[in-house]
């Protein structure tokens, strides 16, 4: 291979390497899995390759297995209204929530797993790159199965001396169908660290013996052994027992199943209940320690207390109860037994019992302990040296132990199910409470915990005792839901009837409380069963599609409004309402038609022409639209509007719930344009008088009509084109703004001259409508309903130019600038310079520049002596003074600030022809510009000047300048009085220079 082709490969290499990475992957965690009813799950899901920002946003949806086509949205990162019904509330709760490990990595937890959680879970990532490349999504599958695990071992009180042997069996046990391993462990739990269990010794799912740190050294040694027997049976040996091994022991068992990616996950975990043991010491000192089976109790539960003796070398002990540092019973040395005498009757009845097992064992048992029995037990040992001694050698007490018992909530059983545990709104709901064991008279009640008010209890109805009924006041009004009935079917069962749900609010957790009266005293029990009523609405939605959006006139379309829900829609009536908005939109949508559950249909009157074009039917939960022979004015967008109705309810009134599809537009293509306009450029060149500008049509179609648009561009480079006048194709004309004054329209004139040629005529036309002519022809055909545009053409553009004649006028052709205030007046220049043929006649026409490029002609004096004001809006200010004859300046009135701009003058000279017949343009010539300026008026420059700075410190030098002033004033005065003494000023000064006062001045 040579060099360049290395190289070439090479490039490609890194250019696919560079696609490939920059390639949207989202990996989820691979199945199917197997997880046990009732566990916490996780499932991952990360995203690779992805552009935009770091921290991507996940959404986790399921395919059902009943509905394996159909998604149902669950939760995500970013939309807090994503979850479909079904889920809102676990997620609102984090049953359901998803947890971020980095930006482009999640877990889903489903914190309790259910039944209905089994399926196909997908992971979607919405897009941030710039294109779409890559997947976004990724599906794994998801089994419940059921917990099948166990692990059981009696409870016990064991009491070892120090270096005695301990056996503990386990049984465990597990019947899952898939393929799993057992891990089986013992644990210990010491004082307050109740909740860090020691790890004494698990054998592994891998069939491995694992000893915790604590006991590493005694199972190398062999102190510490775990033994399988036969096939569910595990033992815990431990030889040599500790006082470090005092505490509870209990036994874990966990089941393990490996995934797809060969890792092994734990799916259940069991544990067993307890076994105390007590471990005495060897020494010689007395010791006594006293352990409870089970120290928290409820009213009725039996109370055992056990007081082991450490004195290995006697057996002579006096041991006293203690309850709250008071004696409950003493057991002398002889083994006699006395009780305290409030205890006394009790203990005939059997409800107390104290005994010895052993030398050095002493056991209290309470039977149906109460209240009074709570609080904090010891036991005080004495030893004797002889079992007749008075005095003991020592005496220890133990520590105290608490003991709690609390009140007893239920001493009634009830069972409370539901024959209707998913309801649609309407339905009945009936509940069903049997209480259990009651042997006296029972009252009940009914109460309603509904999901929006979690804690809060709504009253539904009460039976008393002697069968009295009673209603909640929410449930007192019978048209809302119906009669309620609550009824005793047997001795133990009772039924609520609830004949209609309202709606989904009716639904969540129902309440059965029972009290039991006997013996004075009351017990009562509860039990809660729930229900789910789903709204007619819950899951609603439709779908509208078409399988083409484009449809030619005269074709045909169908619409598809397919209608899906949570819950089966077989039995329940449907009505469907079709809904048009014509293109453009003209507001709110059309009503097409009603379709009822009966049948009836109705046909909406905002669009008559639709009922004879199109069918309607219906398949299962889909309805279908067809329109036929399409006319442009189907072209629009349309949409579905479905309404569900309660079963028990006639369609009249308002439906139970009710949902809008998606729009969608369909667009109707028109027949072909087959218009052809004649686009060669030309030109038109005149001396004076009218010009015809021609558009002819080189093709079209017989039966269309045309409309015709004129436009001029002006001779400026970039002048915008104005339009001149359009005719529709009923032949009306709009004149475009430039050209609306009557004089305008007057002289502008469209017409036909064939049945493929248009005519512009433009009359008197002068040199203000020099440019580019051109038109725009738009083909117009019928179609059953109206006018429809099929396309348009431009024509080629049409010069119109003046011819100069062969002598040209002489005038004064230089440019002028001239300045004016409002409302003074201004004169424009414009001068003949020579002389006239005696039987010449002059014209003169004024003209102002306007923006848009198109001059504009102001007045006009014809060579007859008339004059013409084509902008009548000036005419009131316009004057032709003429002091002389070849002198036609034009003299501009009460000038405004829109007069401001460039003017000009042409003049024509004109001279009969054939005898006097006509009169025809000689010669003509155009002034140079006059360059207008307008000022603000005096009143507003005297206002200007006096809100000026320089004014202000004038003002502030007023009173210096009034002082100066009046120091003249006097000075002309003294001058004046000194005249009459004179005769006149010159004496005066005179007689001044004379004197000596006069020179020193």
């Amino acid at each position: 291979m040579g060099l360049a082709q290395f190289l070439a490969a090479a490039l490609l290499f890194l250019l696919l390497l560079g696609l490939t990475a920059g390639q949207r992957v989202v990996t989820v965690q691979r199945g199917p899995l197997y997880r046990v009813r009732g566990s916490h799950i996780t499932l991952w899901c990360k995203v690779s390759g992805h552009q935009g920002p770091a921290e991507q946003n996940f959404q986790w949806s399921i395919y059902l297995p009943s509905a394996p086509e159909r998604e149902v949205q669950i939760v995500s990162t970013v939309d807090p209204s994503f979850p479909y019904a079904i889920y809102t509330q676990r997620v609102r709760s984090r049953g359901i929530f998803v947890e971020r490990l980095q930006g482009d990595a999640v877990l889903l937890h489903i914190t309790e797993l259910q039944d209905r959680d089994a399926g196909q879970y997908e992971c979607h990532t919405p897009n941030t790159d710039e294109r779409y490349f890559g997947s976004y999504s990724a599906k794994t599958n998801l089994t419940v199965i059921p917990d099948t695990l166990s692990a059981s071992m009696a409870p016990q009180d064991l009491s070892r001396m120090e270096g005695d042997v301990v056996e503990l069996t386990c049984e465990v046990s597990k019947s899952t169908a898939q393929h799993t391993h057992l891990s089986v462990g013992w644990y210990l739990l010491q004082g307050a660290g109740e909740h860090h269990p020691k790890e004494i010794l698990t054998l592994s799912k891998d069939f491995i013996l694992k000893p915790g740190p604590s006991y590493e050294q005694r199972f190398l040694e062999g102190d510490v052994q775990l033994n399988k027997v036969g096939n569910t049976t595990y033992k815990l040996i431990i030889r040599g027992v500790k006082p470090s091994d005092q505490g509870q022991l209990y036994c874990e068992a966990a089941e393990w199943i490996e995934d797809p990616d060969k890792t092994w996950k734990d799916i259940s975990c069991n544990q067993t209940e307890r076994t105390r043991l007590a471990v005495l010491s060897q020494g010689r000192d007395l010791s006594v320690d006293i352990a409870a089976a089970e120290p928290s109790l409820s009213e009725g539960d039996t109370l055992q207390l056990s007081c082991v003796v450490g004195a290995p070398k006697s057996s002579n002990f006096k041991v006293i109860w203690l309850l709250n540092d008071m004696e409950v019973a003493r057991v002398d040395p002889h083994g006699v037994l006395i009780w305290e005498e409030e205890y006394e009757e009790r203990a005939k009845l059997g409800q107390l019992r104290a005994f010895k097992p052993s030398n050095t064992v002493y056991v209290l048992t309470i039977s149906e302990v109460g209240l009074k029995d709570k609080g904090t037990y010891q036991c005080s040992v004495s030893e004797m040296k002889t079992p007749g001694d008075l005095h003991s050698i020592q005496t220890i007490v133990s520590s105290g132990i608490q003991v709690n018992v609390k009140p007893i909530e239920s001493r009634v059983r009830l069972s409370v199910s539901t024959s209707t545990p998913r309801v649609m709104a309407g339905d009945p709901l009936i509940l069903h409470c049997e209480v259990q064991d009651a042997t006296g008279p029972v009252s009940l009640r009914w109460w309603h915990l509904p999901p929006q008010h979690p804690g809060h209890g709504v009253l539904v109805a009460t039976m008393e005792q002697d069968g009295t009924l009673s209603l909640g006041s929410t449930y007192q009004e019978g048209r809302a839901r119906g009669s309620l009935r609550l009824q005793k079917e047997s001795s133990s069962m009772f039924t609520l009837v609830i004949p209609s749900t309202l709606d989904e609010d009716d639904g969540g957790e129902y309440r059965c409380e029972a009290t039991h009266w006997a013996r004075g005293r009351s017990w009562t029990g509860n039990g809660e069963t729930a229900v789910t009523v789903s709204s007619m609405g819950l899951g609603l939605h439709a779908m509208l599609r078409s399988r083409i959006a484009t449809v030619s006139y005269g074709q045909s379309f169908e619409l598809f409004c397919q209608v899906d829900a949570s819950y089966s829609l077989e039995e329940v009536p449907l009505s469907v309402r079709w809904l048009f908005q014509p293109s453009p939109p003209t507001g709110l949508s059309h009503e097409l038609v009603q379709a009822f559950p009966n049948g009836t249909v109705l046909w909406g009157t905002a669009q008559p022409h639709f009922q004879g074009k199109a069918q309607l039917s219906k398949t299962d939960t889909s309805f279908r639209l067809h329109i036929h022979s399409v006319l442009p004015a189907n072209e629009g967008t349309y949409q579905c509007e479905v309404e569900v109705w309660r079963r028990s309810i006639l369609p009249l009134g308002q439906p139970a719930a009710s949902t809008s599809s998606n729009a969608v537009g369909i667009k109707v293509v028109l027949p072909e344009s087959k218009l052809q306009v004649a686009t060669a450029d030309s030109s038109v060149e005149i001396a004076s008088g009218n010009a015809a500008i021609e558009c002819r049509i080189v093709f079209a179609q017989n039966n269309s009509q045309f409309a015709v648009s004129w436009y001029l561009l002006p001779p400026l480079a970039d002048a915008t084109p104005l339009q001149i006048v359009r005719a529709n194709y009923s032949g009306i004309l709009k004149y475009g703004s430039e050209f609306s004054s009557p004089a305008q329209k007057s002289r502008f004139l469209s017409h036909r001259v064939s049945s493929n040629i248009f005519q512009l005529q433009i009359l008197s036309a002068n040199p203000g409508d020099r440019g580019r002519y051109y038109c725009v022809v738009e083909e117009w055909l019928w179609l059953v309903d109206g006018w429809y545009k099929l396309g348009e053409g431009t024509s080629g553009r049409t010069t119109l130019k003046f011819k100069l004649s062969e002598r040209e006028l002489q005038m004064d052709k230089s440019n002028h600038s001239i300045s004016a205030r409002e409302g003074e007046e201004a004169t424009l220049p414009c001068r003949l310079q020579g002389a006239l043929l005696p039987s010449s006649r002059l014209s003169v026409t004024w003209f102002q520049v306007m923006s848009s490029g198109r001059d504009s002609a102001l007045l006009s004096l014809q060579h007859d002596g008339t004059i013409e004001y084509p902008e009548q809006r000036l005419a009131a200010r316009l004057y032709l003074r003429r002091p002389s004859a070849g002198d036609f300046s034009l003299t501009l009135s009460s000038v405004e600030r829109e007069d401001a701009g460039a003017y000009y003058c042409q003049l024509q000279e004109w001279q009969q022809q054939s005898e006097g017949k006509y009169w025809a343009v000689q010669a003509l010539a155009c002034s140079g510009y006059t360059q207008l300026t307008t000022m603000p008026p005096e009143s507003t420059v005297v206002s200007r000047i006096c809100s000026s700075p320089p004014l202000l410190n004038f003002i502030l030098y007023l009173p210096l300048v009034l002082i100066l002033l009046l120091a003249l004033a006097l000075f002309c005065w003294y001058c004046k009085s000194r005249k009459n003494k004179k005769g006149n000023i010159t004496g005066w000064m005179m007689e001044l220079e004379g004197s000596e006062e006069a020179k020193k001045t």
